[in-house]
């Protein structure tokens, strides 16, 4: 029985015992050598002293040790956070920190430029590298490789599936990203969930393009090794890299942002690239119809699974694809395994057709937020559940998100209630890249931003920026330093130079008129 994170490696490992578990470029593993790859790597981690519940980050882009390590740290148990391949070194400093990571997996090149923060990671006991070792020092903790690390049995442990297995970081509204704390019973029941609805088997080949930092991203892995079927690691870089591997490995299910989508149904499909395809799903936002019609054209035999969800509950609902045709716009119906309400401001049910709030119950709502008590008695509430005459008290999340539900149960989104800021599939705080925009450059006296509808990014970035002196940068300096302190997700589309910012009564900055001129001056450009 599938309990546990790692046993979706160990027990599918006896049952799909040379069936490959991951293709890489020219890599293939099976789930066997994955197992004795996991078991060697976690035993490695128990000789570096890890103890239960500590933390191991992963640095890495989409490459095999990158998983390898997620279990392992499960397997020696430890609690895995994987930490997004394009962050810069002060959002990879803030996560170290924020969670006390102990044991952090990266490459050499990722390593150095890591340096200067490393000093500040005051809770991180030791490094880990996947290629090689510095030919010098780069900082003074101990540096290992992983294939060479001094194994030691790992310590017996009596775990419950309600124990911490994870910890994902994602961007908040008032700032820097929080974790988002995932147990064993998230993951599985998840993975158990989509796979359910998704009907996939063995025979399946999944393309892996979201990072596996997203909750998407791992959903990716988790529900391929659910059911034995082939995951195939890729780090995008150009559509047609894209339609090259799908053709290559016959791929039968992708998963999507909708810019990605977007980007990629921009370069010819061979038949021998579509004609295998059995389904297609986005995530992160909502698809636009014309690129669904896109998609559908290019895929005539895969089915459209539009899908819906938050990293606080991992997945929450998708359209059947016997609906997408009739239901234009809907975000569908819960998902196995979780209850979706719409709600008012004092709890209560909606009427059909009312917006409301998006209520997420059930197994797959997350533990909270990591070590934030204030932020996560926010979103996580309880709701008052009857069940046989007893009323029980159970927490729900609490999306944030406006929706609405039709007379038959059909979602359909209507807004966001904060000021989050929705890109290529990533939720972005607008004080976040305000934060990053003073540490950039010290010329900035005030920096605001929001975001504006797009075609292609869902929505675009705007940032306002007051010097505190007016002629000491350009538009192109001033772009060029953010840059430096921002991955490039976070880089705005569109920047403006004010001499000054419009004011509220209270003296704070006029947010909310600003959001609204700056959605009428780039609408859809």
């Amino acid at each position: 029985m599938v309990t546990f994170f790692d046993h979706l490696v160990s027990i599918t490992s006896q049952t799909h015992a040379q069936k490959c578990a991951l293709i890489h470029k020219q890599t293939e593993l099976s789930y066997a050598q994955l197992e004795k790859q996991v078991q060697n790597v976690a035993e490695g981690f128990a000789g570096l002293g890890l103890k239960r519940d500590e933390r191991v980050a992963v640095f890495l882009p989409k490459v095999p040790e990158a998983i390898i390590s997620l279990f392992a740290t499960s397997r020696a148990n430890g609690t895995f956070v994987p930490v997004n391949s394009v962050l810069k070194a002060t959002q990879v400093q803030h996560i170290l920190n924020d969670c006390d990571v102990s044991i952090l997996v990266t490459s050499s090149d990722r390593l150095k430029a890591l340096t200067d923060i490393i000093p500040q990671c005051t809770a991180l006991k030791q490094i880990v590298l996947i290629d090689k070792l510095p030919k010098e020092p780069l900082c003074e903790l101990p540096v290992h490789l992983l294939d060479s690390l001094p194994a030691q049995s790992i310590p017996p442990c009596h775990r419950v599936d309600n124990d911490v297995a994870a910890i994902l970081y994602t961007s908040g509204s008032t700032g820097k990203p929080k974790g988002v704390v995932l147990s064993h019973r998230n993951i599985i029941v998840g993975a158990h969930s989509v796979s359910s609805y998704l009907e996939n088997t063995s025979d399946d080949i999944i393309l892996a393009l979201l990072p596996i930092s997203f909750d998407a991203g791992m959903s990716q892995v988790t529900t391929a090794f659910m059911v034995g079927a082939t995951v195939v690691l890729m780090d995008y870089f150009l559509p047609g890299d894209v339609v090259k591997t799908i053709e290559k490995h016959q791929v039968t299910g992708l998963t999507c942002v909708p810019p990605l989508w977007q980007q990629i149904m921009k370069v010819q499909w061979p038949e021998s690239a579509t004609k295998q395809m059995r389904y297609f799903a986005n995530t992160g936002g909502a698809m636009p119809l014309v690129t669904l019609e896109k998609i559908r054209e290019t895929f005539p035999a895969a089915s459209p699974y539009l899908m819906y969800g938050l990293t606080e509950a991992f997945r929450s609902s998708y359209l059947d694809p016997a609906e997408v045709d009739k239901r234009p716009g809907s975000m569908g119906k819960a998902i196995p395994n979780a209850e979706i309400m719409v709600v008012r401001e004092d709890g209560s049910e909606c009427d059909p057709d009312e917006p409301g709030e998006l209520v997420h119950r059930g197994p797959l709502v997350s533990l909270g937020y990591w070590n934030d008590a204030a932020k996560t008695a926010e979103r996580f509430k309880p709701v008052p559940v009857k069940k046989n005459g007893v009323i029980l008290t159970e927490m729900a999340v609490w999306s944030g998100d406006t929706v609405k539900k039709d007379e038959e149960g059909f979602l359909y989104f209507v807004g966001r209630r904060d000021e989050m800021i929705k890109t290529s599939g990533y939720r972005v705080s607008p004080m976040e890249i305000e934060e990053a925009c003073y540490q950039g450059a010290d010329e900035v006296a005030e920096a605001i931003a929001c975001g504006v509808n797009n075609l292609e990014l869902g929505q675009a970035i705007v940032l306002l920026i007051v010097l505190k002196d007016a002629d000491s940068l350009s538009e192109k300096e001033l772009l060029a330093k953010c840059k430096k302190t921002l991955p490039n997700f976070m880089h705005p589309k569109f920047l403006e130079i004010r001499t000054s910012l419009p004011r509220n009564p209270n003296g704070k900055v006029d947010r909310s008129s600003l959001s609204q001129e700056m959605k009428e001056k780039y609408a859809d450009v």
